[in-house]
């Protein structure tokens, strides 16, 4: 009955609202769980802006792979965006982008109380490049995002808002100590969350 009990105590501290955490030796389904756990990010770019011109920009945007729950996520980082916003203004010059997710905006990183630089904390940094979604996954997107995001649906339509998405070509997972793993979006696209 003991084992049996520390058994769901394990489960429960291990678990997130997208599921329990995956292994370490998993670093796709870690890049995917990671990913749909998160209802943000911190996505970099190369500033146009004076003053900041060529230098890094990292700013905080709202993401959604699919409505939230297990194996709902889709693996892409979506987006809704405007050209109003300083980071879009420096993507239409430069689409190449990086974009940081962790665990340590979930409830499982103070559970265990890991630092968010604590490797233990799992992170992910995708780079690669924001598109435009076209007309047939604009539905998609739109689900996404305003499924986890849905004040959203209010925002200024003045402000000529569009749903994008993060076009993944590299994948760096931190979840464990030893340094980054690699992941081909080949791989990460073909796991199962």
């Amino acid at each position: 009955m003991a084992g049996l009990l520390l058994l769901c105590a394990a489960a429960l501290l291990l678990s997130l609202p997208g599921g329990a955490i995956p292994p370490p030796e998993e670093a796709a389904r870690m890049a995917r769980f990671v990913l749909h756990s998160c209802d943000w990010g911190a996505l970099a770019t190369l500033s146009t802006q004076d003053g900041l011109r060529g230098r890094p920009f990292a700013n905080i945007f709202s993401i959604s792979d699919g409505p939230p729950g297990p194996s709902r996520g889709s693996g892409v980082p979506y987006l809704y965006l405007t050209d109003m916003e300083i980071s879009v203004q420096d993507l239409e010059i430069n689409a190449n982008a990086s974009l940081t997710v962790s665990l340590a905006q979930t409830p499982y990183c103070k559970k265990h109380r890991y630092d968010p630089q604590n490797p233990l904390c799992a992170h992910i940094i995708f780079c690669g490049s924001i598109v435009k979604v076209n007309d047939s996954e604009a539905g998609l997107a739109k689900k996404a995002l305003f499924s986890r995001h849905p004040e959203m649906e209010t925002w200024p339509k003045d402000h000529n808002w569009f749903f994008a998405k993060f076009n993944i070509t590299n994948i760096w997972v931190l979840d464990y100590f030893g340094g980054l793993k690699i992941v081909t979006p080949e791989e990460y696209y073909s796991v199962k969350p």
